[in-house]
């Protein structure tokens, strides 16, 4: 194996570590801070990974930087939310060389048979998407931050729009959003764009060729990951309106209270914008907000998390019996053995890197006084990119914030790389004799 075609996940490390070392160096240049006295360093590196792996938390007040560095965390922004499968398709296509074999799975991984399966076209077609449904958002929301009063709407209009779609959840508002939970067409909006970066490009491709004739009917993906979105925003909107009603929400009118509670449920799976403070949540309510964190979007997208295919194959493997291949079978189709093994490896693996970096905060902010569920929050937040805090990032200690920065990056980039798909090398097949193990 040549240098250049050594691990995916190498490359992907690289693309991060360098988009976040310029972001954070870009941040620290004098003129991009305009809070008093000077960004630490932590603070400077904290904001770029927050960033570049669109999760969305913040230990400064992002209002505080100065409109050249609101500029810079836009850029890693959409740096990020483009992501490592445009960015690195990109630069291998661009030169004209020939892409090993890795290399092509890799980038046609995130694409599906019958949809796409040229990396050039894949990345004109994620960049086209990305550009077209921010630009839209921009223009909307930028009339309506003006319609209520909003100072350089614009420019707002733009950072909310690439933030919301990206699912960064990174605002420039000093408090966040949260001035903005009663005006139904704002979040109306927010929630829309964070929705569709959720959901995927080879989703949205996939439905504007069914709606454009081009094909008879979805994909199987696309159809589970669309019937997977609904059932869940459903689900966690009436559990969201059960507990909050008469607590976060009693102050709404109930359009509004609905509204928010569809927007809390689609936010949390990795939108991470603030538009109700989520210390005001009920303890069940917290807690479903951790649970949608974890599982996230869809693969192929913007989103962070398990990925809610993952959660999909799971649901299968639990309440669909299985042939003696291990194959399930669900709706009219057939989820194979290496499918589900996949599945269940791979969320371990999660669980693993989650509860590792819980165990580690923990231990670095124990002589704090922050609660154990805080905690645990602030790195489900981290880890699955939402950005959503109980208010307590800002008080971390300096090893606290490098073990989010942490949970950050593995959230992002450790959750992709382990999603990449993998070359074998054949072995000649042996047969190891039976072993048996008492399971109760």
């Amino acid at each position: 194996m040549t240098v250049f075609e050594r691990s995916n996940a190498f490359y992907l490390l690289a693309f991060f570590i360098i988009a976040i070392s310029l972001g954070s160096a870009a941040l620290l240049f004098p003129g991009m801070w305009a809070g008093g006295g000077a960004l630490r360093f932590t603070d400077a590196v904290f904001t770029a990974s927050s960033a570049v792996c669109v999760a969305g938390l913040g230990t400064v007040d992002m209002a505080d930087f100065s409109r050249a560095g609101q500029i810079i965390i836009l850029l890693l922004i959409q740096t990020g939310g483009l992501g490592i499968v445009s960015f690195s398709a990109l630069i291998l296509t661009i030169s004209g060389n020939r892409l090993g074999l890795n290399r092509r799975t890799t980038i046609q991984g995130f694409y599906l048979d019958g949809i796409e399966y040229r990396p050039r076209n894949i990345v004109r077609n994620i960049i086209t998407f990305t550009l077209s449904i921010e630009a839209a958002g921009a223009i909307a929301l930028s009339l309506l931050f003006r319609d209520s009063g909003v100072r350089d709407w614009l420019f707002m209009g733009v950072f909310h729009s690439v933030s919301a779609f990206c699912n960064t959840g990174i605002s420039v508002f000093s408090g966040g959003l949260e001035r903005f939970s009663g005006d139904m067409p704002i979040v109306i909006v927010l929630m829309a764009l964070i929705f569709l970066g959720g959901v995927g490009f080879l989703v949205i491709h996939d439905v504007l060729r069914f709606i454009s004739g081009k094909t008879r009917r979805l994909q199987y993906h696309s159809a589970v990951i669309l019937a997977m979105s609904v059932l869940i925003v459903v689900a966690g909107s009436l559990f969201f309106i059960a507990f909050e009603r008469t607590r976060l929400f009693s102050a709404m009118s109930t359009p509004d209270a609905i509204v928010n509670a569809v927007f809390q449920a689609v936010n949390t799976r990795s939108g991470g914008f603030d538009v109700v403070p989520q210390n005001g949540l009920t303890q069940p309510s917290k807690l479903l907000t951790a649970i949608l964190m974890f599982i996230g979007g869809a693969p192929g997208s913007i989103a962070g998390g398990i990925k809610i295919t993952t959660v999909f194959v799971l649901l299968a493997f639990l309440f669909c019996p299985s042939d003696k291949a291990g194959d399930i079978k669900v709706f009219r189709r057939r989820l194979t053995g290496e499918s589900v093994n996949k599945a269940v490896v791979y969320t371990f693996k999660a669980l693993i890197l989650l509860f590792t970096f819980i165990i580690a905060l923990t231990v670095a902010e124990r002589s704090t006084g922050k609660t154990f569920g805080s905690i645990a929050f602030e790195v489900f937040s981290g880890f699955g990119t939402v950005g959503l805090s109980l208010g307590i990032t800002g008080d971390l200690s300096t090893a606290g914030k490098w073990i989010v920065i942490g949970a950050m990056f593995a959230g992002r980039v450790g959750l992709i790389a382990l999603a990449f798909p993998h070359l074998t090398r054949t072995n000649p097949d042996i047969t190891y004799p039976k072993g048996t193990l008492l399971m109760e």
